[in-house]
């Protein structure tokens, strides 16, 4: 394989730091000083001085050729090591990190339930599309954008520095949203806060990354983390229509006056439940304070081979362009979870324009009927078990990489999804009407919620596997179209359900839906053909000896999980 430059070997998801041993390198160190010690003087001495420094450091790797020792794990069974903390504080620390994504994550959708309020107060035109939109626009270009320059900067800095600043600026943006008087300013402040919100969903990905090992552990915290990453969106309009439903005399506002005392009010019960997980800045907090207290010259690995600021902003920005411009598979399953999620959002003001026409439901029931995207992303999540244990199965099959998964395998569950997804959306547009009780399009939009976690979990995983060494730019690129997408389309909601009528406007919609389902069979049948002739997946996939390397050394090392996994569920 050739050598690439520093800026296109290393993903800013984890850049890797090799040690030269899997467990404290004092065995590998000191066996070298026996040999040099047996072969020039005939003895069988104790390590020189430079060796015994070393040994005496709890943790030491190796010496780097100017004297600085490295420090990494105790062995396997370091406590400190994430991957060896006790399986109910996993749990603890997965629960509150998805019950973080919820909370961020509401505001996204709980403001589409006072959307007609705030129109009357701003005296907003909705034509010839809802104007009020534009605030969800910003929202979710806020979160576009954000994590691409901020989520990097957790790999150094550490995961619980990135959670409280930027759950903290979510909360001042909540302030900025609850007192705006123009419209104006709610846009800006949505924009702030619709990014901070991305930044600390993104980092709970890679929360659980770091603490459960191996793709079988990981397999139900991930399904959690995927439901609460749609549900957290979708119970947003529930939340907010029940807030102004008991709250009406005070007016929309106190929708963002209840999510500031709840999310402000939580945050010392998370500093309280949080620690932090990302090894590397573990190991450098330990080699400091060893530094402080022995005088020697103590480092962490990644304390040397820092990458900087300006480095990780060029990977976090020039790669995933490049991807989504030139290599087919990331641009057609971008669209394709791009148009999921844009159908996820247009949600939020076409079930209430059909409900409110077909049945005369108020801003309330909407919003109860939306819980139905919840319901499916649960249903979804109970399901994906089976194709967990699908994906670990076809390693027998793989005569390509014999006793590794198939990258494809990861997609069975979305093809049938993604045509449910289809599916639901005709459902919703053709049975709601009048004559039709309500529960039967609710069912249509509940089998649409299956279809949008089975995209959004095939998606992320799926690019993981195949890009291996560059999963990270191709995740970020496919979640600037998601967010992208999130922004944008619901602002066509409006005129295609009232141009086309309801059942000609979820046709068109089950068309496209339709359509994208071939993405996931085509790579069911051709993806190994397809992998074999992209130049890019070739380079990006590691061969076996490199893999078992990267693993060992990253595992003992860091603590964090494989490098395709963490990458994958930080950037997404």
């Amino acid at each position: 394989m050739a050598q690439q430059p520093d800026v296109e070997k290393q993903e800013h998801a984890g850049v890797e730091h090799r040690s030269s041993a899997p467990y404290g390198p004092n065995e590998t160190d000191r066996t070298s000083w026996d040999q040099s010690t047996r072969r020039n003087t005939g003895e069988t001495g104790s390590p020189p001085a430079r060796g015994r420094q070393a040994a005496d450091v709890p943790g030491a790797e190796k010496i780097t050729e100017d004297g600085k020792i490295i420090h990494g794990w105790n062995g396997p069974n370091d406590p400190d090591q994430p991957f060896n903390w006790p399986r109910w504080y996993k749990w603890v620390l997965t629960v509150t990190v998805c019950f973080v994504s919820i909370l961020t994550g509401l505001p996204a959708g709980s403001y589409g339930s006072a959307s007609s309020d705030i129109a009357s107060q701003f005296g907003i035109m909705n034509k010839p599309f809802d104007n009020t939109i534009w605030a969800t626009v910003s929202w979710n270009m806020g979160a576009a954008i954000w994590p691409l320059i901020f989520v990097p900067l957790t790999e150094s800095k550490g995961r619980m520095p990135g959670y409280f600043g930027a759950y903290i600026i979510f909360v001042l943006f909540l302030f900025g949203s609850a007192f705006a008087q123009n419209y104006a300013t709610l846009i800006v402040t949505r924009f702030f806060g619709g990014g901070a919100s991305s930044v600390s969903i993104n980092i709970v990905g890679g929360s659980i990354a770091d603490v459960w090992k191996g793709d079988k552990a990981r397999s139900l915290p991930m399904s959690l983390f995927g439901f609460t990453s749609v549900a957290g969106i979708a119970l947003g309009p529930f939340i907010g229509s029940a807030i102004l439903q008991i709250n009406k005399p005070q007016g929309w506002r106190w929708i963002f006056y209840i999510q500031i005392i709840y999310n402000a009010a939580l945050i010392p019960i998370f500093w309280f439940i949080l620690k932090e997980t990302r090894g590397d800045v573990i190991l450098a907090r330990r080699a400091k304070k060893l530094r402080k207290t022995t005088g020697k010259e103590i480092y962490a690995e990644s304390e040397l081979t820092k990458e900087s600021t300006w480095t990780l902003l060029k990977l976090s920005f020039y790669r995933p362009a490049k991807m989504l411009t030139t290599e087919p598979v990331v641009i057609f399953f971008t669209l394709w979870v791009s148009f999921a999620w844009g159908v996820l959002y247009m949600f939020f003001s076409s079930v209430v324009q059909t409900f409110q026409e077909a049945y005369g439901f108020g801003t309330m029931s909407t919003g109860l009927i939306q819980l139905a995207i919840s319901v499916g992303a649960l249903i979804g999540t109970a399901i994906n078990p089976i194709q967990d244990w699908a994906y670990l199965r076809s390693a027998r099959r793989n005569k390509e990489r014999p006793g590794k998964p198939i990258p494809e395998a990861r997609l069975y569950f979305s093809v049938p999804g993604s045509l449910l997804f289809a599916g639901g959306l005709f459902w919703y547009g053709w049975t709601c009407q009048s004559s039709i009780h309500w529960i039967v399009p609710t069912c249509g939009i509940a089998c649409v919620g299956v279809g949008i976690y089975s995209i959004y979990l095939g998606v992320v995983n799926y690019l993981t596997d195949a890009y291996e060494k560059y999963a990270a730019s191709a995740l970020s690129a496919a979640s600037m179209g998601r967010n992208s997408f999130g922004a944008f389309l619901p602002l066509v909601s409006q005129p295609l359900f009232t141009n086309l009528g309801f059942g000609w406007a979820g046709s068109l919609l089950g068309f496209v839906g339709a359509a994208m389902a071939a993405i996931p069979i085509v790579l069911l049948f051709k993806g190994e053909a397809i992998r074999a002739n992209s130049p890019f997946m070739r380079e990006a996939s590691y061969d076996e000896e490199e893999t078992n390397s990267r693993r060992t050394s990253y595992q003992s090392h860091h603590g964090t999980a494989s490098r395709r996994t963490s990458s994958f569920i930080e950037h997404f």
